[in-house]
């Protein structure tokens, strides 16, 4: 049974995709945490706008920074430019206003006129933002529990628009009991490294941005800590 403030749910197998949310299964905690990515949205280019920056097949990319940022083209030629920024707040909060941040907003409009200088006057029609669920190795994890009849996915790293079917998928095998191509991925079988625990949880992510950020500074080249957590196998990003 499922409870919520507004029902109850009877049902036999249970598949739980609380995202960036605390899992409803406790042991799942430490694996991801939430982290809040922002993206912009400008006005519709005009032809001479579109071609002046050579975009002539619409592709989407993203630079290679540590803290990159991603592009797309929409069908009514406005760019979406986001990233840069990942933010965890303390504890894991999610909060509908950390949606709003003005100081990246700021900073993003700033790296894009630098990238598309030539658009230097466009108009951003909208900014927003939201949180993603991060785990330390930038992929999915599963898991079951209560004798099978519950199954969990998570930690999609920013990654769950085209990933997130797929994990639906294995979820359902794992319902099901079902021994298939996907269950015996090693990446459905085995669990990525958990966060530490607060304080040092907050403590290492913002050291992590900050040495992301130096890294990002000088060339890649990344120091003593991000060396450490190559080491150990462990990431942060969205």
């Amino acid at each position: 049974m499922v409870r919520t403030p507004y029902g109850r749910v009877l049902a036999n197998r249970v598949a739980l995709a609380t995202n960036a949310f605390p899992s409803l299964v406790k042991r799942h905690r430490l694996y991801t945490v939430p982290v809040y990515d922002y993206a912009l949205m400008t006005e519709p280019l005009t032809d001479e706008q579109l071609a002046s920056i050579g975009w002539r097949n619409r592709q989407g990319f993203s630079d290679a920074a540590n803290q990159f940022h991603y592009v797309r083209l929409s069908t009514d030629n406005r760019i979406l430019w986001g990233g840069y920024d990942t933010l965890y707040h303390y504890r894991g909060r999610v909060r509908a206003e950390h949606d709003q941040r003005p100081e990246t907003f700021a900073t993003l409009a700033r790296h894009f006129f630098r990238t598309f200088p030539q658009l230097e006057g466009l108009r951003f029609t909208h900014a927003w933002g939201g949180a993603i669920d991060t785990c330390t190795r930038f992929s999915a994890f599963f898991d079951t529990t209560h004798r099978g009849r519950v199954a969990f996915a998570a930690g999609f790293t920013g990654l769950g628009v085209g990933a997130t079917r797929f994990g639906a998928e294995v979820m359902l095998d794992l319902l099901a009991g079902e021994r298939t191509e996907r269950t015996q991925l090693e990446m459905v079988r085995r669990k990525p490294l958990p966060f530490p625990p607060e304080p040092v949880r907050w403590a290492g992510i913002q050291a992590t941005r900050w040495s992301l950020a130096r890294a990002d500074e000088n060339s890649g080249r990344r120091n003593l800590w991000l060396k450490t957590l190559d080491r150990l196998g462990l990431g942060f990003g969205s």
